[in-house]
């Protein structure tokens, strides 16, 4: 049997914010609960072997939420990212409309690079330039649309396959409404993590990775392991591409709940496509990394 810290549906108490579980019970905190603000997450993926292997990054141990856990790319949504100016810089998947917004594609590419170092681009930089802007970008200095401006290169989204939707629990104080997207990354692609959030980088099997979560040596949150769970099928990068390709994708938001040993994730069912009839695209401080 899971404990509760193997257990992703269980967040341990020792891991939450002072005060938090008993926000769960006040029935006035959801009713009062900040809106989600826009984020994206990648799942970076390639065929290794005769099968099919995902990227995960491990998070700095001195975070103050899930600290060592193992997560795939992601993060806020930046106003920059929404920019239309952006369209002409991009190689755009082949379907229109574009769903979800353009905003989120951006930002699950820029993530990727920012904590990665692999661009999905129509050509490769020189390593050094990349570095630098990368550099800059991370520290804000610089948008997206000035990366590709500097580089001449254009972005390439249509390499991103919309797989999966997380709205975080309305207890939380701080909330996501996060797209995730499958990447293949290209065949030379070299992994750098960035330092300042991650401690390692892991290339591993969906089931491999389940294995090791189950036996405690892979810490994971909730998110993750669904969609990693949602790979299992697949042999090949083409098969869960084409797969999840302008398959439905639902829009989750878990429901908290006590648990012996902290807070228990419930999920009941799929939710409409408005929380709490608010919606906001502002910038937040926090990387809410699947």
């Amino acid at each position: 049997m899971r404990d509760s810290r193997t257990d992703p549906t269980i967040i341990p108490a020792d891991r939450l914010p002072a005060g938090f579980a008993e926000r769960i019970d006040d029935a006035d905190a959801e009713s009062s609960a900040p809106p989600a603000r826009p984020a994206a997450t990648t799942v970076p993926l390639r065929d290794a072997g005769g099968s099919l292997e995902v990227l995960l990054l491990q998070r700095n141990r001195a975070t103050g939420f899930v600290p060592g856990a193992y997560v795939f790319p992601g993060g806020r949504v930046d106003d920059a990212d929404s920019d239309p100016a952006l369209r002409e810089r991009l190689i755009m998947p082949e379907t229109e409309p574009l769903e979800p917004a353009l905003g989120y594609w951006v930002a699950a590419a820029r993530e990727l690079f920012e904590e990665t170092g692999v661009l999905l681009a129509s050509r490769a930089g020189a390593a050094s330039r990349m570095e630098a802007l990368r550099d800059d970008l991370l520290e804000d200095r610089i948008t997206i649309g000035e990366l590709l401006d500097a580089l001449q290169v254009r972005l390439d989204v249509s390499a991103l396959v919309y797989c999966a939707h997380w709205v975080t629990p309305l207890a939380e104080p701080r909330r996501y409404d996060t797209r995730f997207f499958l990447a293949e990354l290209p065949r030379d692609a070299r992994v750098l993590f960035d330092t300042r959030e991650m401690t390692s980088a892991v290339w591993i099997a969906p089931a491999a990775a389940l294995d090791r979560f189950e036996a405690g040596t892979l810490p994971m949150v909730f998110p993750t392991v669904k969609t990693l769970e949602s790979l299992l099928p697949f042999d090949s990068l083409r098969a869960a591409t084409d797969a999840f390709r302008g398959a439905r994708v639902p829009r989750i938001l878990p429901r908290l709940v006590r648990r012996a040993g902290g807070v228990g994730i419930v999920i009941e069912e799929e939710v409409q496509p408005r929380d709490h009839g608010r919606e906001r695209r502002d910038r937040t401080d926090a990387n809410p990394e699947g």
